[in-house]
């Protein structure tokens, strides 16, 4: 424990380390923003044509899923996909910064 108290208190963090670790991480945010919108799109489309197709041949869908309950399903899966892979993208980019160090030539791989 003390060992590792001893090598955080030589480190120096400068004011240009930090700098780049913030553009770093507003970047990575960034991919992981439009990494989810892309995801949210497609997972949208590809639930509101099913959800609308049986909407329309199936009874038990006529009777029970108004106009209400569809928005709500293709929002939801919309919604935790945006979430997910969102998620996923900016876990993925920081791993692979820390595992770089910060003295990597690109900033987050594209």
């Amino acid at each position: 424990m003390a060992r590792y108290v001893a090598e955080s208190a030589r480190e120096t963090t400068t004011l240009a380390s930090l700098d780049k670790k913030l553009v770093i991480a507003k970047r990575c945010a960034r991919e992981g923003v439009i990494a989810g919108a892309k995801a949210a799109v497609f997972a949208s489309i590809a639930t509101a044509i099913p959800t609308l197709a049986s909407v329309k041949m199936l009874p038990w869908a006529r009777a029970y899923l108004n106009p209400t309950a569809q928005a709500l399903i293709v929002s939801t899966v919309g919604g935790m996909a945006y979430f997910i892979v969102a998620d996923k993208t900016v876990l993925a980019k920081a791993r692979r910064n820390s595992f770089n160090g910060a003295s990597s030539p690109s900033l987050c791989d594209y």
